[in-house]
């Protein structure tokens, strides 16, 4: 059930996170939701790193909610985004 749980979870923060980074009109669901996993994991383990140890729930909301735009920062450098005209 706990796995249910973080995909929901994770596709909420996956799709702020595209809202924020203004690509949630190139980004379904299903992106939504790796982005938001993948991001939070990237963000966890960056904290992790940093000795920061989110233990309210906002804290692991932000930590999460930052992983997943640092993510989407670094897909579009890849070029996975197109651009705009």
């Amino acid at each position: 059930m706990s796995w249910i749980i973080s995909l929901i979870i994770g596709g909420i923060v996956g799709w702020l996170a595209s809202i924020v980074m203004k690509t949630n009109d190139q980004m379904g669901w299903i992106a939504n939701v790796l982005v938001g996993v993948v991001g939070s994991m990237l963000g966890y383990w960056i904290a992790g790193l940093l000795g920061f140890a989110a233990m309210s729930g906002i804290a692991r909301f932000i930590v999460a909610f930052g992983g997943a735009v640092l993510l989407i920062f670094i897909l579009g450098k890849l070029g996975m985004f197109r651009k705009k005209a």
